[in-house]
């Protein structure tokens, strides 16, 4: 990175002044010592040149000394080594399991939206037993309890539900779901309406049963209960 010099036309030395303009040019008087000593004097002398002169040395002393030290501060920099080759192994190990859960997930919420719910499980399974250590792991437990409502056991699918909505609390859809269910499976209106509550505060879409079938794509038997949670809540 290179220093940057400032103009420097505007510090050169003054042209000399005009004698004739100056009360200071008159010629020194042999006749009269006292006044030339006055004359002399430093408070007489103009000290712009030597003010000029600093301004030269500081001007050009800059540039170089903040080149250096920027030269060095990178070479320092550079030769710094902040991870062991230990933590460099165990960053990429974790790097690949998040791209390998991800996809995974992914993959699930594919199958899903092709109506492919027992495909579905098994890819959301995959990544609650194989990836529980991350948090994404919960939403896979999500995409889990919807697919197991439709082609497993509606039991094992709510309690699933509950639980996420403990570690998602604010999630909108589980509530969403959860309400469903609850009302349909559990008859439990009061929970549910709670449950539907948080869900349509924090996303008033859920009220829409055009946008859980084609944009969350939920199964066909979890969308009935909430048509009939909604038309008799």
């Amino acid at each position: 990175m290179g220093a940057y010099t400032a103009p420097v036309c505007h510090l050169l030395s003054p042209s000399p002044p005009n004698p004739s303009s100056s009360p200071d040019s008159e010629p020194l008087n042999p006749s009269n010592p006292r006044k030339n000593l006055l004359k002399l004097h430093p408070a007489n002398v103009s000290r712009a040149p030597i003010a000029i002169q600093r301004r030269h040395l500081l001007l050009f002393s800059i540039p170089i000394s903040l080149s250096s030290s920027i030269q060095l501060n990178s070479y320092a920099l550079s030769s710094l080594d902040f991870l062991t080759p230990a933590e460099r192994d165990a960053s990429a190990v974790v790097s690949r399991r998040v791209a390998e859960a991800v996809e995974l997930l992914e993959r699930g919420r594919e199958l899903q939206a092709q109506g492919d719910f027992n495909q579905a499980l098994d890819y959301f399974t995959q990544v609650i037993e194989n990836y529980k250590d991350f948090a994404l792991s919960d939403y896979a437990r999500v995409g889990r309890a919807l697919a197991l409502y439709e082609v497993g056991d509606r039991d094992e699918s709510i309690a699933e539900m509950e639980d996420v909505s403990i570690s998602l609390k604010g999630y909108p859809e589980v509530h969403a779901a959860l309400a469903a269910a609850l009302y349909v499976d559990k008859h439990a209106a009061l929970l549910a309406e709670n449950q539907f509550t948080i869900a349509t505060l924090l996303d008033p879409h859920y009220t829409d049963i055009a946008y859980v079938r084609e944009t969350k794509h939920w199964p066909p038997s979890l969308i009935s209960s909430l048509q009939h949670f909604i038309t008799f809540s």
